[in-house]
């Protein structure tokens, strides 16, 4: 047992040394794009922001996407139903909005996710003058620049699409909600300057032409997962999806455990039916990396009740938590760069994602079980079955 202990932490070692060279590449882009023009490229812009029933600071993300900058666009704000809790407080803001503002009314849909039919009802009736389809969330919120930098990337006509991701931020002081801003912090660096991107539905902005093109409304016609199934559509297409961290937006969260384990579940649940190619090595590293560890503690405890000399186990055992604490560091260095208007709440909670953040595997672990056994996910008040990529079935709660 100690020589596949000894395996595995030499494997665990030489991926943390890797992985800490990669996040120094991620800052070192991330570094250059914030020191870069955007450029000039404003063109007509659609932002398209599903959302449904309240959650905690609504309407300042709401609110948020009536103030940006150097921008020529219209929001449209989508609800799946006229009776929807939150429908009050966006016809308000739609109202005062000192940019023009639209709220449709999309219904429900019938063999797709809530949110892809929504998305997909109001692209079908804007007006032909929109050049560039922006789509977010409601529980997100961007700063005054992030519009501008999102699009002005698209002035070059060989990208396919920009994205950026969502930096979770705990809005209350329990473990689940800390172990949620823990989990999601390493999705981050999962995209790159030259990598493979996936698009961000939270966070991405598209030509129409390019949209149309591609073919993506037929790609969202029987799915549950808005971005991956853009993603899908782009990358059939041959087109680029470039990841733009100075857009990185702060996502103000609170959960219980039920709620982090059906967020967590969800993600990886769709990640497996959409893209294997990010699931299957991902599954492989976490469950390697919690082997590793669980192997180490016990062979250290084996050790300590027989009493023999256990250093060298601690040790290696120790190395890959250590490895994975200096590419959390890494990590948080770059967010508060790009995010400097919040950098002392968010070193504030260091903690979250240095320390915590090394234990989060063991939850992927379970999140990467739960998606071999069940094809059902809940959102938002809905149950879905995820058949394939190309079908879903809406199921009773």
């Amino acid at each position: 047992m100690e020589t596949l202990f000894y395996l595995l932490a030499f494997l665990q070692i030489l991926l943390g040394v890797y992985l800490i060279g990669q996040g120094l590449q991620w800052l070192d882009y991330l570094r250059r794009r914030l020191r870069m023009d955007p450029g000039f490229y404003a063109p007509r812009v659609a932002v398209l922001c599903p959302c449904k029933g309240m959650e905690p600071g609504l309407e300042r993300n709401l609110l948020s996407l009536t103030e940006f900058e150097r921008q020529n666009y219209e929001i449209f704000f989508i609800l799946a139903s006229g009776s929807d809790a939150a429908r009050t407080m966006v016809e308000r803001i739609a109202a005062n909005s000192r940019v023009k503002a639209h709220v449709i009314i999309a219904g429900i849909p019938s063999n797709s996710g809530e949110k892809v039919n929504n998305l997909r009802v109001a692209v079908e009736q804007l007006p032909p003058e929109f050049e560039v389809l922006v789509f977010t969330d409601s529980d997100g919120r961007p700063g005054k620049s992030w519009l501008h930098r999102l699009v002005a990337p698209l002035g070059d006509v060989r990208i396919g699409a920009t994205t950026t991701m969502r930096w979770l931020m705990p809005n209350r002081s329990n473990l689940p909600t800390a172990l949620l801003a823990a989990w999601n912090a390493p999705v981050v660096t999962m995209l790159s300057e030259k990598g493979k991107n996936l698009c961000w539905g939270g966070g991405t902005a598209i030509r129409r032409s390019i949209f149309e093109r591609s073919g993506v409304m037929d790609e969202w016609r029987n799915s549950v997962s808005d971005d991956y199934s853009l993603t899908r559509a782009l990358e059939r297409n041959n087109r680029s999806i470039v990841f733009l961290p100075e857009c990185l937006t702060l996502s103000y969260v609170e959960s219980d455990f039920r709620g982090l384990l059906e967020f967590t579940n969800r993600q990886i649940l769709i990640t497996r039916v959409y893209a294997q190619r990010v699931w299957v090595p991902a599954a492989a590293t976490h469950l390697l990396y919690c082997v590793t560890l669980s192997l180490g503690l016990f062979l250290i405890l084996s050790d300590f009740f027989e009493q023999r000399p256990a250093f060298h186990i601690a040790t290696l055992t120790v190395l890959p938590v250590l490895l994975s604490a200096i590419r959390n560091s890494i990590r948080l260095t770059g967010v508060t760069e790009a995010l400097p208007a919040e950098r002392s709440q968010i070193t504030g909670q260091a903690w979250i994602y240095v320390i915590l953040a090394v234990f989060v595997p063991f939850l992927y672990a379970v999140n990467f079980v739960n998606s071999l056994i069940t094809r059902k996910i809940r959102w938002r008040s809905m149950a879905y079955e995820l058949i394939s990529p190309e079908q879903t079935r809406i199921v009773p709660l």
